[in-house]
């Protein structure tokens, strides 16, 4: 009794068990996320449509599928192989209570189906709530069905199914791979963009400065490094690939423009609405001004504004 204990208790199995199902859970979490952002961007709503938010989330999602997958296929040949070889570990208390845990963690999926209909009922468009209900309910069925037949099953590893799974799996994993160049685009073409994000970020960044300076001193600054302050830290940022400086000119007693050269158009990010082209570029908020246009074109593109000296109001030295 106590050799059967210790053999269907030994570290490697407590470990490989583990890490099989840690895996698992992780490779399920990834596909979710990941096919729900694809949804998100493949039917994108104006009212919360972000492009970065989603790349990034299909970036984590990608990493944690990617890596998880195919740690949790060679646990679970090892597994298997194990199983084939010592078939009374099938009844191992171990691998029962993880595969219960596992039909749990399923279960709880219902929370994931709150929350889409929560966001269904807040307005998301119904193809939306739909596809994501259904990619939700499809995982947590599959999970249920092929653990609830791991625990009724008394072959001793010879069924063929988790082989054909394991190939089913793998073809998924390099479809979804695949599916997100289409649909987010490729690496080089995500760090493209995400220079141009910081091009914009930055010329917003610039443009409060120059706002700020306009209130202390009444006048526009001549050039950038004027906006430059040791003390709080602001140094004047430049183009994040080229490290060229972003181009200033003042075009008025109250108006000036920002410029920068951009390798991607802002329009391809953005929704089309009832015919309308709704940009995914969101602004820092920094006050009413800050609220303009900041959609661009691969191109050297121009940002022209206008300070209104009654919105800000230069700022009064009292008299000594």
């Amino acid at each position: 009794m106590n050799n059967a204990t210790t053999k269907h208790n030994t570290p490697r199995d407590v470990f490989l068990h583990l890490l099989n199902i840690l895996t698992f859970y992780l490779s399920i979490i990834g596909f979710i996320m990941l096919y729900i952002q694809y949804i998100s961007a493949l039917f994108p709503d104006p009212l919360n449509f972000y492009y970065t938010a989603i790349a990034n989330s299909v970036r984590v999602s990608t990493s944690m599928f990617v890596v998880a997958v195919p740690v949790f296929i060679l646990t679970a040949w090892l597994l298997a192989k194990d199983l084939a070889l010592n078939p009374e570990k099938r009844e191992g208390r171990l691998r029962k209570w993880l595969i219960y845990l596992t039909l749990f963690i399923a279960s709880v999926t219902i929370v994931n189906l709150i929350i889409l209909v929560y966001n269904f009922l807040s307005g998301e468009l119904t193809i939306q709530f739909f596809l994501k209900t259904l990619v939700v309910l499809l995982v947590a069925i599959a999970v249920f069905g092929y653990y609830i037949w791991e625990l009724r099953r008394k072959d001793s590893g010879t069924s063929k199914l988790p082989k054909i799974l394991a190939w089913k799996l793998a073809i998924v994993v390099v479809v979804s791979i695949v599916a997100g160049f289409f649909i987010i685009g490729t690496p080089q073409e995500q760090r493209v963009r995400r220079f141009d994000e910081q091009r914009v970020s930055d010329l917003q960044s610039l443009q409060n400065q120059i706002v700020n300076y306009w209130i202390q001193k009444e006048s526009l600054p001549s050039n950038l490094n004027l906006l430059e302050d040791s003390i709080s830290g602001f140094f004047v940022s430049k183009d994040p690939e080229t490290q060229a400086d972003y181009e200033y000119n003042i075009t008025g007693t109250l108006s000036f423009e920002l410029c920068a050269v951009f390798k991607t158009s802002s329009k391809d990010l953005g929704v089309t609405y009832k015919g309308s082209r709704v940009s995914s570029i969101v602004p820092m908020y920094y006050g009413p001004s800050f609220q303009q246009n900041w959609d661009h074109e691969a191109e050297r593109t121009c940002f022209a504004r206008t300070i209104d000296p009654e919105l800000y109001k230069p700022k009064q030295v009292p008299a000594l």
